[in-house]
């Protein structure tokens, strides 16, 4: 008999959002992250007996010879994004697939496959090397046996921060299918058009093991912009000369809609970022964006290709700028404000800015992921 809660198996696990996301049903059987400093505030966060800080490749397949219902994998995504200039799976960080799908093969070898594979990256994968990279990662899951769909989820649908990602779900083959979430065509909106064309493309075998996951789309969102900032902070802001040496950094397009929103009498609260764009020569000059439409840019690393995002209060009379706080960046993802972050800036917000947005995991388990795992209790209590 199957155990009460559905177990999981969290590679690259950063601070463990995909854990959070999940929730008290289920429980975890092995953890791993590279990264000492999100290792640590796992173990703050969710303890750590089952935790393996390091390399991927030096985990041994020992370790997940037992019954795991779920196998989720968010693999390092810097080579599939422009950031990454694009190197895709052969890049030197998102690379870590290989050892990483190797280990699952073994498990299966070993007969301990999960029940269901979860894959999730930038959304540039489905693009990278003309397709390849995404038709590589789908067919490791094919040999596998197991049939795969993928979903282009934005975060923006239940938090106010735009994050497109991919998430490849795969589900073993062997299992009883009769209850699998699945449709007969795609639909929007997380079966978007590039995701249609791709599958356009597959042969006739690899469509037989291809879904169209069905995923409930009455979404609304949790939380706004202005539930996330830190109303209460009354430090950090930046100078006016450096508010007005930013606004000189934004293209006269950016500049008119901060003037358009005081001439209205109006009081906005957005984000600003710093960008590299070409100018009318080719040269790559910084530029700074302002996002005033309720949403805040998609988060990335403090080391990443964007800069940490920046506040904007636009009212009546004045603009007010300061850094998003590491809590805000937090709440941006949906991470709850009982969550540990770590007690630097910088480390807090590589956490939020590499991790899953939590409420997206929390839709995929509840749509997915449980249905199928229910499911499979029913056929073996029968």
């Amino acid at each position: 008999m199957r155990q009460d809660k559905f177990t999981l198996a969290e590679f690259f696990s950063g601070g463990g959002l995909v854990r959070a996301g999940l929730g008290e049903k289920w429980t975890t059987r092995f953890a791993n992250d590279i990264d000492p400093k999100k290792c640590r505030t796992y173990q703050q966060n969710f303890g750590g007996e089952y935790l393996f800080e390091g390399d991927i490749a030096d985990v041994s397949v020992d370790r997940l010879n037992q019954d795991i219902d779920l196998y989720w994998a968010s693999s390092p995504c810097q080579d599939f994004s422009l950031a990454g200039q694009r190197r895709g799976l052969g890049g030197k960080r998102s690379s870590a697939f290989f050892p990483w799908i190797n280990l699952v093969k073994q498990a299966v070898n070993s007969g301990f496959g999960p029940r269901i594979i979860a894959f999730e990256n930038v959304s540039g994968l489905i693009s990278s090397n003309s397709g390849a990279d995404f038709r590589a990662v789908i067919a490791a899951f094919q040999d596998l046996g197991y049939l795969v769909g993928a979903v282009e989820i934005d975060a923006k649908l239940f938090l106010p921060q735009s994050r497109p990602r991919m998430f490849v779900v795969a589900v073993r083959s062997d299992l009883d299918l009769r209850h699998v979430p699945v449709t007969r065509c795609p639909k929007p909106p997380f079966h978007s058009e590039r995701l249609v064309h791709f599958a356009k493309s597959l042969s006739p075998k690899e469509i037989e093991n291809w879904l169209w996951w069905d995923i409930d789309d009455a979404i609304r969102p949790i939380t706004t912009l202005a539930d996330c900032l830190e109303i209460e902070v009354a430090s950090g802001w930046l100078p006016n000369d450096e508010v007005n040496r930013y606004f000189s950094m934004m293209s006269p397009l950016h500049q008119q809609r901060i003037r358009d929103i005081q001439a209205q009498g109006q009081s906005v609260i957005g984000t600003i970022y710093k960008r590299g764009r070409a100018d009318a020569t080719g040269q790559i000059r910084q530029r700074v964006e302002v996002r005033l439409d309720g949403l805040a840019g998609c988060l990335r690393t403090p080391g990443g290709g964007s800069s940490r995002q920046t506040v904007v209060f636009v009212t009546p009379t004045e603009t007010q700028m300061r850094l998003l706080t590491a809590r805000e960046a937090a709440r941006l993802m949906g991470i709850h404000d009982s969550y540990i972050l770590p007690t630097t800036y910088n480390d807090a917000y590589k956490l939020s800015g590499d991790g899953v947005a939590v409420p997206v995991v929390k839709h995929l388990a509840e749509s997915i992921f449980e249905p199928i795992l229910c499911a499979q209790k029913v056929t073996q209590a029968a």
